[in-house]
């Protein structure tokens, strides 16, 4: 998957906002059929997200734009994929996951709507909102080559609060030890690590400040929920020149260096050798991943 800084989350009947949300820069929207739609205009909604994604796909080639569908247990996470697999999709948000189990259902469903919508290869975003979810992140991250993202989530009021019974905290320090399980597995199976959610929508401070500690902790990227959050949130988990200007340069001395013949060298007071190096080729391959995404560098 690619490294998406910004997914942010639009309700599925609420088509106005669809182009508002890519326009805000966000790198890729999530079109919502579930908790946002009420249970009147679920139908109409799945209509109304098969129309646009196509539209949207069209207008926004660099927006990655996926569908959350009703979760298993509803039986309406089939009627939802038939409606909303369509050219444009790019992939399935797949909530209530339990388990590598429940993935394979997953799978089932979305192989059969791909080959009947000449669509091809769909990814998902799997949040992990439930107790069994936590205790089986390392099954799931691991469960579906369909897999690209998992979600290490932290929210006042959503179904990870009700879960796990935690008091809310700006800091995070109650989500810490399952949203570092979380975020270990996803990077353990290769994974894009997200995390969720800033529930304040006018406190963009708070915002930031959740941000660089979820950046801090090793997540590369979040869930918004408003296009005020998508530029705080992509300016953080976006690196500055002075950071892509030290990892080139360390790149080139080290490369200089091995042409040489040294294995090590010195690197203005930083000793670098091949492990330096690698990471910095790592590192320089994301910056060029995110310069191509719709909210750019």
């Amino acid at each position: 998957m690619k490294p998406y800084r910004t997914v942010m989350f639009v309700p599925g009947h609420k088509v106005s906002w669809y182009t508002r949300a890519a326009e805000a820069g966000a790198d890729a929207i999530v079109l919502d059929l579930e908790d946002s739609v009420p249970e009147a205009q679920k139908e109409q909604a799945r209509e109304l997200v098969a129309e646009g994604i196509p539209k949207l796909a069209a207008d926004f080639p660099d927006l990655g734009i996926l569908v959350r569908v009703n979760a298993l247990g509803t039986q309406m996470t089939g009627l939802d994929l038939e409606a909303v697999v369509v050219p444009g999709l790019t992939g399935v948000f797949t909530p209530k996951v339990n388990n590598a189990v429940d993935l394979i259902r997953y799978d089932t469903l979305v192989d059969h709507f791909e080959a009947k919508a000449g669509v091809h290869g769909l990814e998902y975003i799997v949040p992990v909102e439930t107790i069994h979810g936590i205790q089986n992140c390392e099954e799931i991250a691991a469960g579906s080559p369909r897999v690209g993202a998992m979600i290490g989530p932290t929210a006042e009021h959503a179904d990870i609060a009700r879960a796990v019974g935690f008091e809310w905290t700006p800091e995070g320090t109650e989500s810490l030890f399952h949203r570092t399980k979380i975020m270990l597995a996803t990077k353990a199976a290769g994974r894009h690590p997200l995390t969720a959610l800033w529930e304040r929508i006018r406190d963009l401070e708070g915002l930031e400040a959740f941000t660089r500690r979820s950046r801090g902790m090793g997540f590369r990227g979040q869930i918004v929920l408003h296009p005020s959050h998508v530029p705080v949130v992509n300016r953080v988990y976006t690196p500055d020149s002075e950071q892509i200007d030290f990892h080139r340069g360390l790149l080139e001395t080290y490369r200089e260096a091995a042409a040489r013949g040294d294995g090590a060298v010195m690197y203005g007071d930083i000793h670098v050798d091949k492990a330096h190096a690698d990471k910095a080729e790592e590192w320089l391959a994301r910056v060029d991943e995110l310069a191509g995404l719709n909210g750019g560098l």
